[in-house]
């Protein structure tokens, strides 16, 4: 059974920062990658990044690059989004998720009903 839970969401004003956290279980092959997606109102889920806990590759949407940074401590089955200048656009629930890796046609494993919210006022 997966076991990621976001948290560490807020307010904030557009050009600050948050850090979210998402804590896993320990790392096993089948929940190598982690990977953040989030979900704006009226529109279709996205995923913002990804890691490889095993080798600690990453990938940014475009949009995100630059200015997120994500991060895994093993030690403490966490996997953090450093997320920097803030955007209004950047308003939506954050879910964590886990899978085999980050690229490809991979199932992707999360409780979808426990998302953590940000908001970035303008």
């Amino acid at each position: 059974e997966v076991q990621v839970v976001a948290s560490g969401g807020g307010l904030v004003q557009a050009g600050g920062s948050l850090r979210l956290s998402c804590a896993t279980a320990a790392f096993t092959f089948d929940e190598d990658a982690i990977g953040w997606f989030r979900q704006a109102p009226g529109k279709e889920r996205e995923g913002v990044s990804c890691i490889s806990r095993s080798d600690g590759s990453t990938y940014y949407q475009s949009s995100v690059k630059g200015r997120f940074t994500i991060s895994s401590d093993n030690a403490k089955n966490t996997v953090y989004l450093q997320m920097n200048s803030l955007k209004s656009e950047d308003t939506a629930v954050y879910y964590c998720a886990a899978s085999t890796r980050c690229s490809g046609n991979v199932t992707w494993r999360s409780f979808w009903d426990r998302g953590t919210q940000v908001t970035v006022s303008s």
